[in-house]
């Protein structure tokens, strides 16, 4: 299962929003045996960390651990598919960096999912081939596995105490070399491809500042998720209309003029002032106005107007999610001053990383000065930083 990197789409997912997205040649491979019981043993082979937990729906996941996400789809798969009841032995490696913002938790939710499955043969059940057959359903299921949201017949669950959308396993399950996907979400839905500029490189920047989701991180990336449904309430409830998604409240006639009006007067406790508003703009900008208009760059091969397009995200993020710290913005700054064609933070946000396109014949020279900025900017933080030359990869594949 590869990891992905999200050029264009920041917390746009779970608000029916579009990304632009690739799936990087890094990611988990995982390995399964067939148990004759319902109990799962699962390693990691790298690290040598193990976890062993009944395929039961009354499993009750520890939070705060790494196995909470295996747990949390044994639990879910087993609540809602009954004939699910045979474990396994399932050991996995990664070369993902974990809590990189280059979906590691994601990549293990659909590797694990994917295992118990083919052991369970969940193919084969009616309830799979009418509502998760297609890639894009399937993503948009383990989606709701991680956010606890029911997904057509599927009933919901706790989840992993996250409120994301699916955009990390749609890049996962999806995404194809050598291209960038654009996709729309609430429900999954294709809007195309374009093909990675020739001759250029991605290059990922890892900042060594940990993107995590628990504890107290965990509240800080919900804040953006709360933000955007504290406005969709906002607006259904003055408007009298049951919309269920930011992008649906933003293709009604005059709806966006109307709700601008409506955040500009309103005084939410929860929230600082101004900031439901700035939330709304940035979904506004980065999903109706930057990638549809990225993707026509990328097209027509207008790479300049392309970086310009991606500086606007970045800066959106900064002041309407406010999810960036300085060494991922020091890290945007300097890939462009050093050259590259484009570059942005991506992920979670708080930490995490930055990917840049860069020519290919500067690359591995670019990498290096980009490194070394890094580490003459924040001396501290680089020493757990790592640079990645790489390009658009595979999404998931099965090896025999």
């Amino acid at each position: 299962m590869p990891g992905r990197v999200e050029i264009l789409g920041k917390h746009t997912d779970y608000a029916g929003g579009r990304s632009i997205l690739g799936a990087l040649d890094r990611g988990i491979v995982i390995a399964a045996t067939p148990r004759p019981d319902g109990l799962v043993r699962l390693t990691d082979a790298a690290r040598g960390f193990r976890a062993e937990f009944p395929l039961d729906p009354d499993l009750m996941p520890v939070a705060g651990r790494w196995a909470t996400y295996p747990m949390t789809v044994a639990r879910r798969m087993a609540r809602n598919f009954p004939e699910a009841r045979r474990g396994a032995e399932l050991t996995f490696a990664s070369d993902l960096p974990s809590a990189a913002g280059m979906s590691s938790s994601s990549a293990l939710v659909v590797a694990i999912f994917l295992a118990l499955a083919e052991v369970n043969r969940l193919a084969d059940t009616a309830a799979w081939r009418d509502h998760l057959a297609a890639p894009a359903s399937l993503a948009g299921y383990l989606g709701c596995i991680e956010n606890g949201q029911s997904f057509g017949p599927f009933a919901g669950d706790r989840g992993v105490g996250t409120f994301g959308g699916s955009e990390d396993h749609t890049a996962i399950l999806c995404c194809r070399a050598g291209v960038l996907s654009q996709f729309a979400f609430c429900p999954v839905r294709a809007e195309g491809e374009i093909a990675w500029p020739a001759g250029h490189r991605l290059i990922i920047a890892v900042s060594g500042i940990r993107a995590s989701k628990t504890g107290g991180a965990r509240e800080r990336y919900n804040r953006a998720a709360l933000a955007a449904a504290q406005v969709l309430k906002r607006w259904n409830t003055v408007s009298g209309r049951s919309d269920p998604t930011l992008a649906a409240v933003a293709s009604v006639p005059g709806a966006i003029d109307e709700l601008r009006e409506l955040l500009r007067s309103d005084h939410e406790p929860t929230f600082p002032s101004g900031h439901l508003l700035a939330r709304f703009e940035q979904f506004l900008e980065e999903s109706e106005i930057l990638i549809p208009a990225a993707k026509s760059a990328l097209g027509r091969g207008d790479l300049a107007a392309f970086g310009e397009l991606v500086d606007r995200s970045q800066a959106a993020a900064e002041w309407g999610l406010g999810n960036q710290v300085p060494e991922t913005i020091g890290l945007t700054r300097s890939a462009r001053e050093l050259g590259a064609v484009a570059a942005s933070a991506f992920g979670a946000g708080f930490g995490g990383s930055v990917w840049a396109m860069v020519a290919e014949g500067r690359a591995l020279d670019f990498a290096r000065e980009w490194a070394a900025r890094y580490r003459q900017d924040f001396p501290v933080p680089s020493l757990r930083s790592e640079f990645l030359v790489t390009a658009p990869g595979p999404g998931a594949r099965r090896l025999d």
